[in-house]
């Protein structure tokens, strides 16, 4: 019997778009070959990426309660980026800030 999680629509992220950023970086690495991506496997790039955002997203509050604040901004995005140990996408993002 498989079971279905249920995520609620406002966290779900947008499909056509997941599909699109992974077909372009699959292409990036294999431009001679044209890489499908299988339902399954679509499910499990959005539900990833949403756990990802879930744990960033913690993160960057905690940050941000840290300095007695209660929006978080770019900063704690970054910072919160280097605290979970993905220091090297913080130059490329903050050039993308700038």
């Amino acid at each position: 019997m498989e079971t279905e999680k249920v995520v609620p629509e406002a966290e779900e992220l947008p499909k056509t778009i997941v599909r699109r950023v992974v077909k372009d970086k699959l292409h990036n690495c294999s431009p001679d070959t044209d890489i499908s991506v299988h339902k399954d496997a679509l499910l499990a790039f959005c539900e990833s990426a949403r756990i990802f955002i879930h744990y960033l997203s913690a993160t960057a509050n905690d940050i941000c309660k840290e300095s007695k604040r209660q929006t978080i901004n770019a900063e704690d995005v970054l910072k919160a980026i280097e605290e979970i140990d993905f220091t090297e996408f913080v130059d490329p993002l903050r050039d993308s800030l700038d």
